[in-house]
């Protein structure tokens, strides 16, 4: 069910998410302009990419207001790793996010949107994806990117975008994203507040033939 907004308008909601930081460049440049635009995201980290340069990062993240989840620790291939492995790969960055944030992390994206049941047996997390534009690739500018993310989204979207090291076009497209889908009626929340207000409960004794990766929330 989409709500009103003050104006009388039909309220639709997304979540901005970003992966594969935290940098001490591009995570920086990110939450300058979620700032600016009073907004939060959900940040999946990679584990080993947090570090004493990148731990401030993590932490002005959570004083935002933003969420902290689970990347994997070194963004393997996971379909192809051991079960053993897939814990580890999970646990590790579970262990980092908690002992910055005090807070267990409740969501998972898996490294490439690669999933198997193996997985799903072995990570009690709630499986995310979400409406990509390529920005992992630098031959795809910023205003290809944010025209991507507007073509493709919809209520109760999942935007995945990418924070990594050096990624400035996505901060550059960021600035496009955000006002341009406030005009179009959105309102941005974090992952929990997405399921929450879009009342789907989490519940990780789903049976694993039923489990899904979620790219909307509806």
């Amino acid at each position: 069910m989409q709500n009103k907004d003050m104006s009388g308008n039909t309220e639709k909601l997304a979540a901005l998410t970003f992966d594969d930081g935290p940098s001490a460049d591009t995570t920086a440049q990110v939450l300058d302009v979620l700032e600016e635009f009073h907004e939060t995201g959900t940040f999946f980290l990679i584990g080993q990419n947090i570090n004493e340069q990148t731990e401030g990062m993590v932490k002005r993240a959570l004083k935002m207001g933003c969420e902290i989840e689970n990347h994997s620790w070194s963004h393997p291939a996971m379909p192809e790793l051991s079960a053993a492995q897939i814990r580890e790969e999970v646990s590790r960055t579970t262990e980092q996010i908690v002992r910055i944030t005090g807070r267990e992390p409740v969501f998972f994206r898996p490294p490439y949107i690669a999933i198997s049941d193996e997985m799903y047996e072995q990570i009690p997390l709630t499986f995310i994806a979400g409406i990509g534009c390529e920005d992992w690739n630098d031959q795809v500018s910023a205003g290809e990117r944010a025209e991507r993310i507007l073509s493709g989204v919809m209520d109760g979207a999942v935007i995945l975008l990418h924070d990594m090291a050096g990624n400035q076009k996505t901060v550059d497209a960021l600035r496009l994203i955000i006002p341009r889908l406030k005009q179009m009626g959105y309102r941005f929340v974090t992952m929990e507040r997405l399921f929450e207000e879009k009342g789907i409960v989490l519940n990780e004794n789903v049976p694993v033939g039923e489990r899904r990766c979620y790219s909307c929330v509806q």
